[in-house]
């Protein structure tokens, strides 16, 4: 468990979760055995197996951001973009509403469940889109969630009532980045390369994880080597103890400005920051030591 305290003015604040892929990685092979997931019962007709159905209740629960047994439009919309990539209107939503069981206009457990039956019903017992489904939230053949991780937050405050709300946030958002790589240069300790004044390596290093990103300042795109070979106990996002950092060159920016009958201009110079990897201890128990080389690829 992670909590924050501290004081904050008026405002709206972003929460930006995120994984730092050091241990939740993406399988590179999957379970042999296929769970079923529906089958015929004694008059013939599809029904939910009794794993598959555990599996949706499971599902159900997560998107269910405010936790009121129910789902309401957004938040069934945040289910859609992540299994087909598409969203729910009114429109579908209402015949959602003729069709399936609903509370206020919110899909129930019952609701989802017969939604999903709806869907192989479609298929005739063909489980193919369901997979799609399962597969889009982590689980795997066997109905085991390994390429995911749900989670809660939690927010108090003493003098007043806060409030929060999802938003959706595309794969690879700019958002996370720029995010990520704001915080290590604010609060990591900075760097410059040897015989390169213009690449700078920013370290921020917690208690279970170390973060580096590198910037480049110059006019040209870089190749940045990156050495772990010298560290011990440690597990990169990257997946290699050697590898290469691509950053892209600095960029330029112009913003004009009306002043009654003038137009001024100013140009901004923008240096490239890239995230270089994230580091986490391979065994939490034991001592680690992070001793990360970078070099200039020329």
């Amino acid at each position: 468990m992670f909590g924050w305290k501290g004081e904050l003015p008026s405002g709206v604040y972003w929460l930006l979760p995120f994984t730092t892929g050091c241990r939740l990685k993406k399988v590179k092979s999957q379970s042999t055995g296929e769970a079923k997931l529906v089958y015929r019962d004694e008059d013939g007709e599809l029904a939910l197996t009794k794993e598959f159905r555990a599996a949706l209740l499971d599902i159900f629960e997560t998107i269910d951001l405010d936790g009121n047994g129910l789902l309401s439009l957004e938040e069934y919309n945040f289910f859609e973009l992540r299994t087909s990539g598409e969203t729910c209107d009114e429109e579908v939503w209402a015949v959602c509403k003729e069709n399936f069981d609903m509370k206020k206009n919110e899909l129930t457990r019952q609701g989802f469940m017969d939604l999903n039956l709806m869907e192989a019903n479609d298929r005739e017992g063909d489980p193919s889109d369901l997979w799609v489904t399962l597969l889009s939230l982590g689980y795997n053949k066997a109905l085991e969630m390994t390429e995911a991780c749900p989670f809660v937050i939690d927010i108090y405050a003493e003098k007043c009532k806060p409030r929060i709300k999802a938003i959706y946030l595309e794969a690879g958002s700019w958002q996370l980045n720029r995010a990520i790589c704001k915080s290590v240069v604010n609060k990591g300790d900075a760097k410059v390369m040897d015989g390169c004044e213009n690449i700078i390596v920013y370290t921020y290093r917690t208690g279970m994880r170390i973060t580096s990103v590198i910037e480049n300042k110059s006019d040209n795109k870089v190749i940045v080597h990156v050495n772990n070979e010298q560290s011990r106990n440690c597990l990169s996002n990257r997946g290699l103890a050697v590898f290469a950092v691509e950053v892209a060159p600095k960029s330029m920016m112009v913003i004009y400005i009306q002043s009654f009958n003038k137009h001024l201009s100013h140009q901004y110079f923008l240096s490239c920051i890239q995230v270089s990897q994230h580091v986490m201890p391979l065994n939490e128990q034991e001592e680690w030591l992070y001793n990360c080389v970078h070099s200039l690829l020329h």
